[in-house]
């Protein structure tokens, strides 16, 4: 399997219009890839609070619109990030859009774990409930977003429900990189399963990202990580590895803790 991680750059001097024209052409640049896969909130920027409400979209609204249109033309499966959904009761969130090889939705995914402690996207931005999988020919995707990868019992529920490989977007800040390492790390290892963490280049809100998108193998092995800059990642691997790793090592059938209690 080949997977591409678009580390897109933000700045304030491109328009949002203009970044996913560009973006778009970055997806139909990896033709020939299995997976492609954008960063979080790459439209505004995570970490540009003031500009959620005005750039806030449908779930089909041009970024749905142009990610599809490049996911058909690539012929790839696309996590094309996250953009600010608006719903259709005006609520605002930070939602993810797959998207099948023939431009299809595959799935959505509104980030479940917000970031802010009380301010910032935690009070402007609604909370997921829902964790989502994407079954794809070659194995099953589990998908998060950036923060939540703080929060192990949700990767657990999403290897509960068959994923093998854990997607996470993130607009991840250059302060905190040594946590984006171990915790992408520390999600492969704990779930025996491959972590792409895609995340962005440049600065939001003039907070400089820390970039370095990862790919790590189900036992914490990192197959390559990108540099700080804009760059597109590519890595090929082999997702049988995951059942492999599971049954010579077989701690996920040791689990007690959050499990249902036994009957009878």
């Amino acid at each position: 399997m080949r997977a591409s991680l678009i580390q897109i750059a933000v700045n304030e001097d491109e328009t949002v219009e203009a970044r996913r024209v560009r973006a778009a052409a970055l997806v139909r640049e990896q033709a020939g890839a299995d997976l492609v896969v954008l960063p979080e909130l790459w439209t505004t920027g995570a970490f540009a609070y003031e500009e959620f409400d005005a750039a806030a979209e449908p779930l089909r609204g041009p970024t749905y619109e142009a990610m599809a249109k490049a996911a058909g033309d690539a012929g790839v499966w696309l996590h094309a990030g996250s953009v600010p959904e608006r719903d259709p009761g005006g609520r605002i969130y930070n939602t993810s859009l797959l998207f099948s090889p023939a431009g299809d939705l595959a799935a959505s995914y509104r980030k479940i774990h917000r970031f802010g402690f009380d301010k910032g996207e935690a009070v402007l931005m609604g909370a997921g409930r829902e964790p989502v999988t994407v079954r794809l020919p070659e194995t099953t995707l589990g998908v998060a977003t950036c923060y939540d990868l703080r929060f192990p019992e949700l990767f657990r529920s999403l290897v509960d429900a068959g994923a093998e490989i854990l997607v996470v977007p993130a607009g991840w800040p250059e302060r905190r990189r040594s946590h984006w390492t171990l915790l992408a790390q520390a999600r492969a290892v704990e779930n025996q399963a491959f972590v792409l963490a895609c995340g962005t280049a440049g600065a939001h809100a003039g907070v400089p990202q820390a970039g370095h998108s990862i790919v790590v193998d189900p036992w914490g092995e990192v197959l390559a990580e990108a540099g700080a800059d804009e760059e597109v990642l590519t890595v090929e691997f082999d997702p049988v590895r995951v059942a492999r790793t599971r049954e010579q090592f077989p701690a996920l059938k040791d689990r007690v803790l959050g499990l249902d209690p036994p009957r009878g």
